[in-house]
């Protein structure tokens, strides 16, 4: 069982997971109610997330640069919260994209990409609060291997909507501006897979 001083560490990242799967809800919120004049308060709430995530990394490195001893490698951590913070801001930059591009209507199949988005916030979560206990945990790897998986899936949404996109829309602005909005989706799933991957790699170094 881990120190009561170190589960500070693990229970930061935690609450940072946690930030990424309220932030994805907040997508989800805006997607499924979409109304463009509503896209400013929604994007402060989301940006609030987004602030409360990095108020938490910036609280772990403080406590890292005066930690002697860590439960885990001090670089592990570090790149465990990178990694985890990379995720509530690539979920920030669609509903940005979409209020600076002035979005005024939502195309239908980016619901299945934010739905996968979801999924992988919130396999996430549970990937970090099987994390605690990861040398004896017996779903971490099996929490890990879906994260992949799910962007497996996102990379297949985003050729199919990047193809439909291209082939059934005329206007070239709406093409150029979607293309950005799927890009960024895309790269919320791929941040989910970088923590799966950071988490993997601080398995295989401290055990």
């Amino acid at each position: 069982m881990a120190k009561k001083q170190d589960t500070f560490y693990f229970d930061t990242f935690r609450a940072c997971a946690q930030h990424a799967v309220d932030a994805s809800m907040t997508l989800r919120k805006c997607i499924t109610n979409y109304d463009p004049d509503n896209l400013g308060a929604i994007l402060d709430e989301i940006h609030n997330t987004e602030h409360d995530a990095d108020m938490k990394k910036h609280e772990l490195m403080n406590v890292l640069a005066k930690a002697f001893i860590t439960p885990i490698e001090r670089d592990d951590i570090v790149l465990l919260s990178q990694c985890l913070d990379e995720v509530v801001d690539k979920i920030e930059d669609v509903v940005l994209r979409l209020y600076c591009d002035n979005v005024r209507e939502i195309r239908p199949e980016m619901l299945d990409a934010v739905d996968v988005v979801e999924r992988c916030c919130s396999e996430m979560l549970l990937m970090m609060e099987d994390f605690s206990n990861f040398r004896h945990s017996k779903t971490l790897k099996e929490r890990i291997i879906r994260i992949n998986t799910m962007e497996e899936e996102a990379d297949k949404l985003f050729i199919e909507n990047m193809r439909k996109l291209h082939t059934s829309e005329t206007d070239t602005l709406k093409i150029i501006i979607w293309r950005d909005v799927y890009r960024y989706l895309e790269q919320c799933a791929d941040a989910c897979e970088h923590v799966a991957d950071a988490c993997e790699k601080t398995v295989m170094s401290n055990t």
